[in-house]
């Protein structure tokens, strides 16, 4: 078993949220499992993108991303990534074939994010870029919405 992956305290909030990322898709599989209507599913994606999703992807993009430069191979990856579940979660069609097209694209996202790119960053910030992304992204608490936990 691979070791666990050092974390760089100031990263620490982004793989919490990533943590939350990775239950969204089991509650996926799991709605999909228990045979839920596409349209509740769809409706819970809507809050977790508007609530987290988007706004993390704009914390990464704006203050994480620069410390290996938008030519970088890994952060194309990311942003082409990121402009791809974009597209998923605002998609109002065919909701079957979205949710789950979402459930696959966001957890190897999040995996590549935390087992590659976040390593390759961490590696090459200075302590300073760190101490940045500190003070730009306070940790936010997640609030569940239980307003329908279809995958109960």
């Amino acid at each position: 078993m691979p070791n666990p992956i050092k974390r760089n305290e100031a990263l620490k909030p982004l793989s919490r949220d990533h943590h939350h990322g990775l239950l969204l898709c089991w509650k996926i599989r799991q709605g999909i499992k228990l045979n839920i209507e596409p349209e509740r599913i769809k409706k819970y994606l809507d809050w977790f993108w508007m609530s987290y999703l988007k706004p993390h992807f704009e914390i990464e993009e704006q203050y994480v991303f620069p410390i290996l430069g938008n030519e970088n191979e890994l952060v194309k990856q990311a942003l082409a990534e990121h402009r791809r579940l974009e597209r998923l979660f605002e998609n109002e069609g065919e909701l079957s074939k979205t949710n789950s097209l979402i459930e696959e694209e966001l957890e190897k996202h999040i995996r590549f994010e935390e087992r590659v790119l976040f390593n390759a960053i961490q590696s090459v910030a200075s302590s300073e870029q760190l101490i940045q992304i500190e003070i730009d992204f306070s940790d936010k608490s997640f609030y569940e919405n239980l307003s329908d936990p279809f995958w109960l």
